[in-house]
């Protein structure tokens, strides 16, 4: 399995609830980025990145996080629970899936892990959720 660096767009955010209990002092960097195709919704009390066409012009809003190695085995496994993430699990509410992101500070694309809605919460989702608008969780 790919070291890729994560993509986070909610909670774990700096500043957000979940990021300094899951990714304070595991982390090399944390740089502004954008994930095209995806749009973002509410979720409760956490966002959803939902994929859509890449020439829908739709952008999710986040960060891309560069774990410490020493501490990547242990970060992946933190986030498959916290995102209740189980390869293969058809219960799951987001799959991790590697996508290409943009680097806001340098234009580069790197790959990294993204946790989108599984599909069964993406079909709910497009049919009847509450969509976030410019796909940035901060200021909702």
């Amino acid at each position: 399995m790919s070291r890729l660096p994560f993509f986070v767009y909610g909670t774990l955010l700096r500043g957000e609830g979940n990021h300094d209990a899951f990714l304070r002092g595991r982390t090399l960097s944390e740089t502004p980025a954008i994930l095209t195709g995806a749009v973002l919704y509410e979720g409760p009390g956490y966002p959803y990145a939902v994929e859509a066409p890449q020439d829908s012009g739709a952008v999710v809003h986040g960060e891309l996080v560069t774990a410490d190695p020493a501490a990547y085995a242990q970060l992946l496994h933190s986030l498959d629970e916290l995102e209740e993430y189980a390869p293969g699990d058809p219960a799951n509410l987001y799959e991790r899936v590697a996508r290409d992101v943009t680097r806001a500070t340098d234009g580069a694309r790197v790959r990294a892990w993204v946790y989108v809605a599984a599909p069964t919460v993406a079909a709910e989702l497009r049919a009847s959720g509450q969509l976030i608008k410019g796909g940035n969780w901060r200021p909702r």
